[in-house]
């Protein structure tokens, strides 16, 4: 992770690694169940880290750096994080229950992502990158590596 230079670099691809399975979820969700439940499980977990990784590294240097918490941008990202996770467990209850009429719930996590990640990527993100020194951000690359598994690790157990 330490070789990506900005937050928004890195950021950017997890968002485009996270939308790839996203992808091949709803692509094989009928004709290949057992695949698109892997891919489904991996974007759970990857987004689940992902917002482990802005909540806990992310958002806190930012707010540091600008005194920008309560009302803010992070406070914002935090509400629809919490959306997010409605959203994919609703998807994951079904795909626990092999119910591959997710099209809904789908709709609505991709509408809610689009926005989310437009403003992360535009405004959030170069801002941090602007706020902070490459030693700080080199810091965050290497926190994130640090943060354990079972922090967003939670899906699909048996299922």
């Amino acid at each position: 992770m330490s070789g990506q230079k900005t937050i928004t670099a890195f950021y950017e691809d997890d968002h485009n690694k996270l939308d790839e399975l996203f992808k091949t979820f709803h692509a094989t969700k009928r004709t290949d169940f057992a695949k698109a439940k892997e891919a489904f499980k991996s974007f759970k977990v990857g987004l689940q880290r992902h917002i482990v990784w802005e909540e806990d590294l992310l958002f806190p240097l930012w707010e540091e750096k600008t005194g920008m918490s309560e009302g803010g941008p992070t406070f914002v990202m935090r509400q629809e994080h919490r959306q997010i996770g409605q959203l994919l467990e609703a998807i994951h209850d079904k795909v626990a229950a092999q119910n591959a009429d997710t099209d809904q719930d789908e709709q609505l996590l991709l509408a809610l992502l689009g926005s989310h990640n437009m403003k992360e990527e535009r405004v959030l993100y170069p801002s941090i990158d602007n706020v902070t020194s490459q030693e700080e951000r080199d810091e965050i690359f290497h926190e994130m590596e640090a943060i354990p598994e079972e922090r967003y690790d939670a899906c699909c157990g048996e299922h």
